[in-house]
């Protein structure tokens, strides 16, 4: 018995990283899993592992900061599954620059990419959670069980990171949106919270090398991982970890929270 069984979840940016670790173990949980992501070969990468250790996966290169590509993606997900019961919006980049030189289309590129998909994705959603508890409410009572949306913020949108203005304002934009969705949507038993991640080993921050928009300098790393009192960086699994226990039952009365983890990183 897996803790997702009979679930269909939608995962945003899970070619690589975070998205990807929390896609596969949804699925050794037994969830049916979309796994969405604009970079197409990681993500099919990503739906074949999923096929291998015989789970079910769609792969989507939707790219929802386009609310016509978001309603699509959830649109595919009803026509292969029947249903969207956990959307997990995950997608996200960096794009840092110190906030005199960002100017807009670095701004832009923040903003959209790890806010306009989350709210895109989960708006394109309420037809197949909202009107669909409705629905069960007005007729049994009592919804079949309780659908999640959870969100990936950060906990740098709580404590600020020098030349991250656009992805702090994003992430923390993420976090107010996670507590008015958990008002709105709570009478229909749909559960809203967001996961804050510390310092994790992803591609956002590998050593920087030359020109690439990914990567943290190495002085800036150090300091970082100085700061985690577990001793370590965190993994994507440890994200994924607490994104599972959110879409479980066993976090049916838990709504509206911003959960950090960070291994007790100092500040965070």
């Amino acid at each position: 018995m897996g803790r997702l069984d009979d679930r269909v979840a939608i995962v945003t940016g899970a070619g690589r990283g975070i998205g990807r670790a929390t896609a596969l173990r949804f699925a050794e949980q037994g969830a049916a899993v979309v796994v969405n992501d604009v970079d197409a070969d990681p993500a099919a990468e990503a739906v074949e592992e999923i096929k291998k250790n015989g789970g079910q996966a769609l792969l989507s290169t939707h790219n929802t900061v386009e609310m016509a590509n978001a309603e699509a993606m959830v649109k595919a997900c009803v026509d292969e599954f029947g249903k969207v019961d956990i959307l997990i919006n995950n997608a996200g980049i960096t794009r840092d620059k110190t906030f005199h030189n960002m100017g807009d289309d670095i701004w832009d590129a923040g903003i959209k990419i790890n806010l306009y998909t989350a709210y895109h994705a989960a708006y394109a959603c309420m037809p197949y959670m909202r009107e669909v508890a409705k629905k069960e409410l007005a007729e049994k009572g009592e919804v079949s069980h309780h659908r999640k949306i959870n969100f990936t913020s950060s906990v740098a949108a709580l404590t600020g990171n020098p030349g991250q203005a656009n992805y702090t304002a994003a992430k923390g934009a993420i976090i107010a949106l996670t507590k008015t969705l958990a008002r709105e949507l709570g009478p229909f038993r749909i559960n809203v919270n967001a996961v804050a991640p510390g310092f994790v080993e992803t591609r956002l921050t590998q050593p920087k090398t030359g020109e690439s928009d990914f990567g943290i300098p190495d002085q800036l790393r150090n300091m970082a991982l100085m700061m985690i009192a577990i001793g370590r960086a965190g993994r994507p699994e440890d994200i994924a970890n607490v994104h599972l226990f959110l879409a479980s039952d066993d976090a049916d009365f838990v709504s509206g929270v911003t959960i950090p983890v960070t291994g007790g990183q100092l500040g965070g």
